[in-house]
């Protein structure tokens, strides 16, 4: 076996595909995943899955009850508030020392024009998948491979924590021109600004999340 095929290796790639679908809202929060269409449908053995369940697991993405099965977990108001906690010390800081000239600008760019096209054609969890695009982008403002590696965890769990409201249109109709707002602020070199504009963002994003959680549970 050689080493780009080694059962770790399988495993990392396993799991970032399915991390993948969490992003774009394809497994959905309290969703059981069944192994047998999932190893059939990945092209792996059972054993290789039950591995990647437990790196995910690890991660907060899944949740193992016994008995029952494997879940999609459902992330509760303390990780949002953490996970908001992370996302201004992260973009705000990326956003604080972007460029024009980036790469990444290019992606931030691709992810606007396709949410607006999405806001169009009122496809509002194609909004919300350019939105995570958007942000992602963001992070690979850093150029650091640990940071964006961390953050795609992050978007996973933000995804899933937005699946509770199944409100895609209160939580990324009012950003799409917020997004386009940051991206024109950075292509006219006022990356100080765009950062102050993205921490007063997130603050609003996490006050609108937070209060549509509380009235959920009520």
């Amino acid at each position: 076996m050689t080493k780009d095929h080694s059962p770790q290796i399988l495993s990392k790639r396993i799991a970032e595909t399915i991390r993948n679908k969490l992003v774009v809202g394809e497994l959905l929060p309290g969703q059981r995943l069944s192994e047998a269409t999932l190893s059939k449908q990945l092209e792996i053995s059972r054993n290789t899955l039950r591995e990647v369940f437990r790196l995910l697991t690890q991660e907060g993405l899944l949740k193992h009850e016994p008995n029952r099965g494997v879940f999609v977990a459902t992330p509760d108001i303390a990780s949002i508030i953490d996970i908001y906690r992370v996302r201004q010390l992260v973009e705000c800081q990326a956003l604080a020392q972007s460029y024009p000239m980036h790469p990444s600008v290019a992606k931030m760019k691709q992810a606007v024009d396709s949410a607006q096209q999405c806001r169009d054609k009122q496809d509002w969890i194609g909004a919300g998948t350019a939105n995570m695009h958007f942000h992602a982008a963001i992070v690979e403002l850093t150029d650091s491979e640990r940071l964006i590696a961390f953050y795609r965890n992050i978007s996973a769990e933000l995804r899933l924590a937005f699946g509770v409201l199944n409100d895609p249109e209160l939580l990324y109709a009012p950003y799409i021109d917020k997004n386009a707002h940051i991206l024109e602020l950075i292509n006219s070199d006022q990356n100080k600004l765009a950062a102050n504009k993205m921490k007063e963002y997130l603050e609003l994003s996490e006050r609108t999340v937070l209060a549509a959680y509380t009235r959920k549970s009520s």
